[in-house]
């Protein structure tokens, strides 16, 4: 009888390990080391000069599409361990595959910045008529190597203000969906799939729906997006190189009197937590949905490390 046990343990759990094996291989062959955990959201982006930027998006449709769908990223990238990865740009063709010569010849003849090209979404232009758009980069965060890409991310589903009105100043603030027709985009549109009201009611590719803060009070609902200073911040850039420094201060402290820099873990926290400022339901998105924003699991990458180490249990 124990013998008979033992076996069908045995038989049980080499059942079960094969089940595994190929669940894994058929769901998660392509993405071992979770590189999609971070790379799926379109918008993923940095700053690199003064008008540029660099994007990090990979949609996972489209690159399954692609002709490397079936090859796990770390099969090429095969430098990279650890997030942040800045200045990580190698890549290895010929890491068991395109040995022969005239695939070498032919990688050599390659830009291999193009590779992803077609497997990218972001936004190259957004004239949402703001002061801040006058002065600030498209996607303004840089400090941070951790977390600036997934910050950048959030201007393609809210306004500057959401996350940056100095709530001190302004005690009684609502949060709710604002659509315009004035975003430009590089690969798929995807502004219009973040409001749940309105699903996808505007067919148009320049469309964006963003959520935006409002102050109320005395019976009146007021936009925080800050369209009031735009001339005014016209005028300063025109005439910033002949200020002198205590001026200089003063124009931009004016034009950030009603803005308040939190730090990246205050800011991660003020939305996906518990204690969230904005209600998710009220703002059209189900139970499971708010649920997962409010826990979402990336936030504990750039809320709890420096630099995180990626698992490498299933590198070969």
């Amino acid at each position: 009888m124990r013998r008979r046990m033992q076996y069908g343990l045995m038989v049980l759990t080499t059942a079960l390990v094969m089940v595994l094996t190929f669940w894994q291989g058929n769901s998660f062959a392509l993405d071992e080391s979770g590189c999609l955990t971070c790379h799926q959201y379109p918008g993923l982006t940095r700053p690199e000069t003064p008008d540029g930027f660099k994007v990090f998006h990979i949609d996972e449709k489209r690159y399954l599409a692609s002709a490397h769908g079936k090859t796990d990223c770390i099969k090429c990238h095969t430098t990279i361990h650890k997030v942040p990865h800045v200045g990580e740009t190698t890549v290895n063709c010929t890491n068991g595959c395109h040995l022969a010569e005239k695939d070498k010849k032919l990688i050599a003849d390659t830009d291999l910045k193009t590779s992803h090209a077609k497997e990218k979404s972001y936004i190259t232009r957004l004239s949402d008529g703001s002061s801040c758009r006058e002065c600030h980069h498209l996607y303004p965060h840089h400090s941070s190597e951790l977390a600036r890409a997934f910050i950048n991310m959030h201007i393609s589903f809210m306004t500057c203000e959401t996350c940056h009105i100095n709530r001190d100043k302004y005690k009684t603030l609502d949060y709710d969906w604002t659509n315009s027709e004035t975003a430009e985009f590089a690969g798929q549109p995807f502004g219009a799939r973040f409001n749940p009201k309105i699903g996808d009611a505007s067919g148009s590719e320049h469309f964006i729906s963003r959520i935006a803060v409002f102050s109320v009070g005395n019976g009146e609902r007021k936009s925080m997006l800050n369209t009031w200073d735009t001339e005014k911040a016209k005028e300063y850039l025109a005439q910033e190189k002949q200020m002198a420094p205590d001026e200089k201060k003063a124009r931009l402290d004016y034009f950030h009197r009603d803005i308040h820099k939190a730090e990246i873990s205050v800011t991660c926290n003020e939305c996906h937590s518990n204690d969230t400022i904005l209600d998710f339901k009220a703002l059209g998105f189900s139970d499971k949905t708010a649920h997962d924003l409010i826990n979402i699991n990336i936030k504990g990458l750039v809320t709890k490390y420096k630099v995180f180490y990626l698992p490498d249990m299933f590198r070969q």
